[in-house]
C-alpha cells in the first residue's frame, strides 16, 4: 500500500514552488525596504511558551496544538504561530539591549490540528513581522501599511481593511463586565464554545461565527464607550496616520482577533472573493506579552498572514504569480564517451558562469534531445557534435527565432550571458 501524506498537509511540486519562491522574494524585498530583519526560531518550543504567550482561553491552546512529551519527559509543542517564539527570542537573546525599536520578520511552517478546508491546513506557512520597543501609534500604522502594500503589489482586488481597539488592562475589565451583564440573560442560547468563554474571555463571543451568537451579539455594548483616554487617543492617532497614507479602513467594534495577547489596536485585511475564510492577514498591538513571558514591560506590534491564503486569494480572482519559465541552455550531443565527457565539462563551465543549463544524462537520440530542449523551454540549444568538438566550437540555436550560429567554446559563456532573456 502506498503511504499518503497526512491529512491537512500538502506536497508542493516544482511547478508550484517557483511561485512560492517569487512570493518569498517579494516579502523579503518589502522587509528590506521597511527595515525588518529575518529571525528563524525553532519549529518546536516548550508548551508553556504557548500556554502563556498565546493564551489559555484560545481555541489554539485548548483544541489545536500538536503537543507531545519528548524522551526527557518535557512537554513540547510544534509552533502554532510565531509571535510567542519571536518574543521568547527577543528576551532570551537580550535584543532589548539593542537600539529600539527592533524590527523582525519570519516565514515558515506552523501547525494546528484544525478541520482541513479551503484555505486552512494542519501544516500551513506563515509570514509575519514584529516591531518591539515603541508604543508610538505610528508603529501600528506602519505595520498595517506594510500588509496593505504587500497586497497592493500582488494586485489582489476587493481588499477591505478592518480596524478596532480592544482596549488595555486598565479599561478592558469594565468592558468585560458590561459584556457579561449583556450576555448573561442569553447564556443558554449561546453555542457551547461561547458559553465556556463567558467567564474567561467574553470578548471572544463577539468573534464567534455561529449565526445565533452573531445575532445576539449585534446588540452588545461597543468597546468604544469604555476605552480609557490613553486607548482612545492612541486609536485616533492610528486612524490619522492611515488617513495620511491614503489607506481606507472600516471601524469594526466586534473584531477582536483570536489571540488573548492583543491590546489597543487590532486589525484584519479581508478579501471577499475567497469564501468563508476571508481574512488573509491579521495582527495588532500586544504590549503585555513580553512581560507575560518574564521580561520587562515592552510595547510591541505586528501581524501574521497565512501564505496559502495569498494563493487562494489569487486563484479566487483568476490570477497567479508569474514566474520565469525555462532554462538558458540545453546541450545536445552524441553518446560517444569522449563527447559525453566534453559535454559534461561544458555544462559545468556554463553553470559556473551563472547560466541555467541542462544536459542529457542518458543516451537519447539527437531528435529526442531537441524535444527535451523544447520541453525545458530552453532559450538556446547548444549543439556539440563531432564536427564542433573537432573545431573547438558549438552550434548555438536560438529556440525562439530558429537562427543558428557557431561560437568558439571559449566565447560561448560570454555569448549566452549577453543574449539570454
Amino acid at each position: 500500500m502506498v503511504i499518503s501524506r497526512p491529512r491537512g498537509t500538502n506536497d508542493f511540486l516544482p511547478e508550484v514552488t517557483g511561485k512560492w519562491q517569487k512570493l518569498e522574494a517579494m516579502l523579503r524585498e518589502l522587509c528590506r525596504q521597511y527595515g525588518y530583519q529575518e529571525i528563524r526560531t525553532p519549529i518546536f518550543e516548550e508548551t508553556e511558551l504557548f500556554n502563556r504567550g498565546v493564551g489559555s482561553t484560545t481555541d489554539i491552546v485548548q483544541k489545536e496544538m500538536y503537543t507531545f512529551s519528548d524522551h526527557g519527559g518535557r512537554s513540547i509543542t510544534l509552533r502554532p504561530e510565531n509571535t510567542a517564539s519571536a518574543c521568547r527570542a527577543y528576551l532570551e537573546n537580550k535584543l532589548y539591549g539593542q537600539i529600539q525599536p527592533v524590527k523582525l520578520y519570519y516565514m515558515g511552517p506552523m501547525f494546528r490540528y484544525e478541520k482541513p478546508q479551503a484555505g486552512r491546513f494542519r501544516q500551513f506557512h506563515q509570514f509575519g513581522i514584529e516591531l518591539f520597543g515603541t508604543e508610538d501609534p505610528a508603529a501600528d500604522a506602519e505595520v498595517i501599511c506594510f500588509a496593505w502594500e504587500l497586497y497592493r503589489r500582488l494586485q489582489i482586488k476587493n481588499l477591505q481593511l478592518k480596524i478596532n481597539s480592544v482596549g488595555c488592562p486598565h479599561c478592558r475589565p469594565q468592558y468585560k463586565q458590561a459584556l457579561q451583564d449583556f450576555f448573561r440573560p442569553h447564556l443558554n442560547e449561546l453555542c457551547p464554545s461561547c458559553q465556556s468563554r463567558f467567564e474567561r474571555n467574553p470578548l471572544r463571543i463577539l468573534d464567534c461565527k455561529s449565526p445565533i451568537c452573531q445575532e445576539i451579539g449585534n446588540g452588545a455594548p461597543l468597546i468604544y464607550d469604555f476605552l480609557c483616554e490613553d486607548c482612545r487617543d492612541h486609536f485616533q492617532q492610528v486612524q490619522s496616520f492611515l488617513n495620511a497614507a491614503g489607506i481606507a479602513f472600516e471601524l469594526d467594534p466586534h473584531m477582536v482577533r483570536g489571540l488573548d495577547y492583543y491590546t489597543k489596536t487590532a486589525f484584519e485585511i479581508q478579501v471577499a472573493a475567497i469564501g468563508a475564510q476571508s481574512a488573509v492577514c491579521g495582527g495588532g498591538r500586544y504590549d503585555g506579552l513580553i512581560e507575560e513571558l518574564g521580561g520587562e514591560p515592552t510595547p510591541a506590534v505586528g501581524f501574521a498572514l497565512g501564505m496559502e491564503r495569498i494563493f487562494s486569494a489569487l486563484a479566487g480572482q483568476s490570477d497567479e504569480l508569474e514566474t520565469k519559465d525555462g532554462i538558458d541552455a540545453y546541450i545536445i550531443s552524441s553518446s560517444a564517451p569522449q563527447l559525453r565527457a566534453a559535454s559534461f565539462a561544458l555544462a559545468n563551465t556554463l553553470r559556473s558562469a551563472g547560466l541555467s543549463t541542462e544536459i542529457e544524462l542518458g543516451k537519447k537520440s539527437f531528435k529526442a534531445q531537441m524535444k527535451a530542449a523544447d520541453r525545458f523551454h530552453a532559450a538556446f540549444a547548444v549543439i556539440f557534435g563531432e564536427d564542433e568538438f573537432a573545431q573547438g566550437t558549438a552550434a548555438v540555436k536560438d529556440m525562439s527565432s530558429g537562427e543558428q550560429i557557431n561560437i568558439p567554446l571559449d566565447e560561448l559563456a560570454t555569448y549566452l550571458c549577453a543574449h539570454r532573456q
